[in-house]
């Protein structure tokens, strides 16, 4: 018989319990979605449990075949380097498959629309609301690009003015954004994390967003963000049946 490979979702961790608490709860959204499906939760600092243990726990449990899912926007320090260098470490029973980072998604960009309407815009809003979509922030310039792209294509979804900003590493800070939105004229501007779960960086933003009209939530454990795990998992697991010649 033939097992579906463990889906092992990889986040970064945080001091703050509400980003732990996030992440488990995107992983029981998509454990509902699929059930019988193995999904754990591990982290890269901060939180346990740690890759390494979960992935030992994983080998002696029998499991041969692993897809790790980096909860990451962006392709990043994270992605290409602390993620494989740890899953080198990995027991060599595993058969391990790094899938592809969330972003960029259309599946990201209806997150964040989803929770803007849950803070009170309609889609009615969208062509006199200035947005600030306000990211985490990297050193890295593929990661830049990609922030800049999504900001562009929520954009061509019917916003009528969207600037990304960064709550560290780069510019434009969200305030900086959010006054520069203002002095394009428009009197409504509303700020969109997109970041996944609470914690510091995601708290400057709100901080940042203090003169905006409207502050969305964090991604979280939304419908849509659950739907592109699955999409990602599918898309590694298919990857390595090609490659094992199934």
């Amino acid at each position: 018989m033939t097992h579906s490979p463990v889906l092992l979702v990889v986040a970064h961790g945080s001091r703050d319990p509400r980003h732990a608490a996030t992440v488990h709860a995107l992983a029981r959204h998509v454990r509902s979605l699929r059930p019988g499906m193995r999904v754990e939760t591990a982290f890269l600092d901060f939180n346990v449990p740690s890759v390494p243990r979960v992935l030992g726990r994983l080998a002696a449990d029998g499991v041969r075949d692993v897809v790790a899912l980096p909860l990451l926007l962006t392709r990043a320090f994270h992605a290409k380097a602390d993620i494989p260098a740890v899953l080198r470490q990995a027991p060599r029973v595993l058969r391990i498959r790094q899938a592809e980072v969330l972003g960029p998604s259309p599946l990201l960009l209806a997150a964040v629309e989803r929770r803007l309407y849950e803070a009170g815009l309609t889609p009615a809003d969208k062509s006199s609301t200035g947005l600030v979509l306000a990211a985490a922030g990297s050193t890295d310039p593929e990661a830049i690009a990609v922030i800049a792209q999504t900001a562009r294509e929520l954009r061509h979804t019917g916003w009528c003015a969207v600037r990304p900003a960064f709550a560290s590493a780069s510019l434009p800070r969200t305030e900086d954004a959010v006054r520069a939105l203002r002095t394009d004229g428009f009197s409504r501007v509303a700020v969109a994390p997109y970041v996944i779960a609470p914690g510091r960086l995601p708290d400057r933003i709100t901080e940042g967003a203090g003169e905006a009209d409207v502050v969305a939530s964090v991604l979280g454990a939304s419908p849509e963000l659950a739907r592109l795990l699955l999409c990602r998992y599918d898309e590694a697991r298919a990857e390595h049946l090609l490659a094992a010649g199934a």
